[in-house]
């Protein structure tokens, strides 16, 4: 599924050195608020273009993370229980690619690869998972903030569905040319309740069904 947005950040940045990396994050923060400002971000359609052929990057890309305590989703009916698993999702990797130069902005594109599986007690074949991209100042404050939906169809005879997320284009403008990618971060996760936060940090590993790329 493609998307694309624009992330205004008018702020002043950090000045020093950041190009595609792949982690996982522990947050300070509670993941499963919903940000108040999505509105003042702008929906568009094109995927991020390279201006020009002859530049490089000045400094390595902003990195990317899944939010540990958000990568993952498991939605039960009754108690926390196997049987009682209604719905699970799962972000199995996230890839950044950026490109800057001289004064201009940072323009990045986002893939996210999820999985997404329907326990015994997932009754709908069709089930809707929010999830949230966000900018950051590195292990600094959120700068902006967005959620999307991804509808999932299971039809009659699928447990495990995968897809690929794309955001196609995230402005991030530079304090000037010494600011480098290095001073942000984009931060992944599901829209997960306090709840799920509390499930995610047990460490258990209960889910159904088994969320891999080759259980399709």
């Amino acid at each position: 599924m493609n998307k694309a947005l624009v992330f205004a950040l008018f702020a002043a940045a950090c000045v020093m050195g950041g190009c595609a990396s792949d982690k996982a994050k522990t947050p300070d923060d509670e993941p499963g608020a919903r940000s108040q400002d999505s509105k003042n971000l702008l929906d568009q359609s094109k995927p991020m273009r390279m201006s020009t052929k002859d530049k490089n990057n000045p400094a390595p890309c902003p990195n990317i993370v899944a939010l540990s305590d958000a990568a993952r989703v498991i939605q039960f009916d009754g108690d926390e229980e196997l049987e009682n698993i209604a719905y699970t999702g799962e972000i199995l990797g996230v890839h950044l690619e950026c490109r800057y130069y001289d004064d201009r902005p940072i323009e990045a594109s986002v893939k996210i690869d999820m999985a997404f599986g329907r326990g015994p007690k997932g009754t709908e074949a069709k089930h809707v998972f929010p999830y949230f991209v966000a900018v950051t100042r590195k292990d600094l404050e959120v700068i902006e903030k967005a959620e999307f939906n991804v509808p999932v169809d299971f039809g009659k005879d699928h447990a495990v569905r995968t897809t690929e997320e794309k955001i196609g284009k995230i402005i991030i403008p530079r304090h000037d040319p010494n600011t480098s990618g290095t001073n942000f971060e984009v931060v992944v996760g599901f829209s997960v309740t306090p709840k799920e936060v509390i499930f995610n940090r047990s460490g258990k590993s209960l889910k159904f069904p088994n969320l891999t790329p080759e259980a399709q």
